[in-house]
C-alpha cells in the first residue's frame, strides 16, 4: 500500500468538495495522519473541540471516504492532543517523535535556500552528514521566524533516517531548564543522576533558543558540564540563538568561549527572490491556488521573517475561499492585507521616502526635486514619485507639490512609467523591492 500519509492527501481531495470551506479549513485539513495499523487510520486533531466537531458533524463522511482511500475494511479513529501523546508514548518505534522532539515536516528538502541562508544551510548539511566530526559545536543565530528551528529539525530528521542507531535529542532551552529544576525538586536521590544520564548519554544534542540560559547561574553550571562531557567524547552539539554568543549579555564567559569554539553561522532575513520562492513552496505544500502576482505582492510588502510571510499567505487563501474563490487574486491579497498596509502607511512619510531614495542613488534632495532632466536625476525622481504613490495615501496634486511643484499629469507619467518597468524589467523590480524594504525598516526603527 502507498504510504498512509501520502494517501491522506488523496483523502483530503475527496473531503474538500463535500464540506463547507470553514469545516474543511478549521477541522479536517489540520488533521495529522499519525499511524495506520490493524486497518485503522489514526488521525490527530489539534484540540478536543476539533475532535468533537468532526465526530459530531462528519462521522458518516469519514466512514465513507476512508475506506475508499485506505481499503474497503479501513476504519478511522480521531485522537485529541492528550490521546495523541499517549499513543506516541506507547509506540515501540526506536525513537518516536516524543522521544527525539523532531517535527517530521521540517526537512532539508523543504527548506528554501537563498543568499540569506546558503552558508548556514551548507553548515547544517555538513553537520548532519558527519555528526561529531565537523563543526562542533555548530551555533546558528538570527532573528525571530527566519528558519533556525526548521534547520535544527532538518538536521535531526536527516540523522534519524541515515544514522538510526545514534541517540539524539532536541529540546528548547526552557525544556532543559525545567528538566534540571525538576531533578533538583525531586525527593528521589537518583533524580539528578537520571537527569545527567538523560543528556550526557546522547550522541547528538540540539538546543533551541540557548539565549534563555542567561541569568540562570545554576542551570548554566549544569549545562557547562553537560556541554563539556559531550564535547570531550566527540558528541555533536548544535545550538540556536537570536544573537551570537558574545552578545548574550549575562551568559558566563566560559560558555561564550565554548559556544564560539566551533562554527558560528547567522541567518539573515530572506531577500526578495527567496521570499517569493518560500511563498511558492508553501502554497504548493498546502495546495493554495493563487495568481503569481499574489506571491510578488506579499514579498514586496513583507520582509521581516518567514513566519509572517507564511501567515499572510494562509490569511489570503482563507479570505479567498470564504468568498467562494478557488484561486486568490491580487485584489484578494490587497483586501486581506489592508490593515497591515494601512499601518505601514502611518509609519512611512514622504520625507522619509525622499531621504532614502536620495541616499540610495547618491543625489541631494534639491537635485531630486529640482528641474534638471539628466538621467542621473530623472531616474531617482521617478522612483521616489512611484514609491510615494505606492506607500502613501496622498493626492497626486500634493505629491506634485513635494516634487518641485510638478502638475498631476507629470506625477501620473512617472508613476505609470515605473509601473511598466516593474512588470518588464527585473532590475527595476528588484530595486523597488529593495527600496521598499529599506524605507519600511527605517520607519520601524525610528
Amino acid at each position: 500500500m502507498e504510504d498512509f500519509q501520502a494517501l491522506w492527501q488523496k483523502a483530503l481531495l475527496k473531503f474538500e468538495p463535500k464540506v463547507s470551506t470553514v469545516s474543511y479549513e478549521l477541522w479536517i485539513k489540520p488533521l495529522e495522519p499519525l499511524d495506520f495499523k490493524d486497518n485503522t487510520l489514526f488521525l490527530a486533531a489539534s484540540s478536543i473541540t476539533a475532535k468533537n466537531q468532526i465526530i459530531k458533524n462528519h462521522t458518516a463522511l469519514f466512514s465513507d471516504i476512508i475506506p475508499q482511500v485506505y481499503g474497503s475494511q479501513a476504519q478511522f479513529q480521531i485522537l485529541d492532543t492528550i490521546e495523541k501523546d499517549e499513543y506516541i508514548n506507547k509506540s515501540k518505534n526506536i525513537q518516536s517523535y516524543d522521544e527525539t522532539g523532531f517535527n517530521s515536516k521540517y526537512t532539508f528538502e523543504n527548506y528554501v535556500v537563498g543568499k540569506s541562508n546558503q552558508f548556514v544551510y551548507a553548515g547544517a548539511r555538513a553537520v548532519a552528514e558527519n555528526p561529531g566530526k565537523k563543526f562542533n559545536p555548530f551555533f546558528i543565530y538570527g532573528g525571530v521566524g527566519l528558519g533556525k528551528t526548521h534547520l535544527l529539525h532538518a538536521v535531526g530528521n536527516y540523522i534519524l533516517q541515515h544514522f538510526p542507531k545514534l541517540k539524539i535529542k532536541y529540546v528548547t532551552c526552557e525544556k532543559f531548564t525545567n528538566d534540571y529544576i525538576e531533578s533538583l525538586l525531586s525527593k528521589r536521590e537518583l533524580s539528578k543522576v537520571e537527569f545527567r544520564e538523560k543528556y550526557r548519554s546522547l550522541d547528538i544534542l540540539l538546543v533551541d533558543d540557548i539565549q534563555f540560559l542567561s541569568k540562570k547561574d545554576s542551570t548554566q553550571e549544569e549545562f557547562f558540564h553537560t556541554f563539556n562531557d559531550l564535547y570531550q567524547n566527540n558528541k555533536q552539539i548544535i545550538l540556536s540563538s537570536d544573537r551570537p554568543p558574545k552578545e548574550i549579555a549575562t551568559l558566563a564567559a566560559r560558555l561564550k568561549s565554548r559556544f564560539a569554539s566551533g562554527l558560528i553561522q547567522d541567518i539573515q532575513p530572506p531577500e526578495y527572490e527567496t521570499r517569493i520562492a518560500i511563498l511558492r513552496k508553501k502554497a504548493q505544500e498546502e495546495r493554495y491556488f493563487m495568481d503569481d502576482e499574489v506571491f510578488e505582492f506579499i514579498a514586496e510588502k513583507l520582509d521581516t521573517n518567514i513566519r509572517e510571510l507564511e501567515g499572510m499567505l494562509s490569511k489570503i487563501h482563507f479570505f479567498a475561499t470564504l468568498i467562494g474563490k478557488k484561486k486568490a487574486t491580487i485584489d484578494d491579497a490587497k483586501e486581506a492585507m489592508k490593515d497591515k498596509l494601512n499601518q505601514e502607511r502611518e509609519e512611512v512619510t514622504i520625507d522619509l521616502i525622499i531621504e532614502q531614495v536620495c541616499k540610495y542613488y547618491g543625489v541631494s534632495k534639491a537635485e531630486l526635486t529640482g528641474k534638471r532632466r539628466s538621467r542621473e536625476f530623472v531616474e531617482p525622481r521617478m522612483m521616489a514619485i512611484y514609491l510615494t504613490n505606492e506607500l502613501l495615501d496622498m493626492p497626486l496634486i500634493s505629491i506634485g507639490k513635494y516634487f518641485g511643484g510638478r502638475d498631476h499629469t507629470t506625477i501620473i507619467h512617472s508613476r505609470d512609467k515605473v509601473t511598466d518597468l516593474v512588470k518588464n524589467n527585473k532590475t527595476v523590480k528588484n530595486t523597488v523591492a529593495e527600496l521598499k524594504e529599506i524605507i519600511t525598516n527605517t520607519s520601524k526603527s525610528e
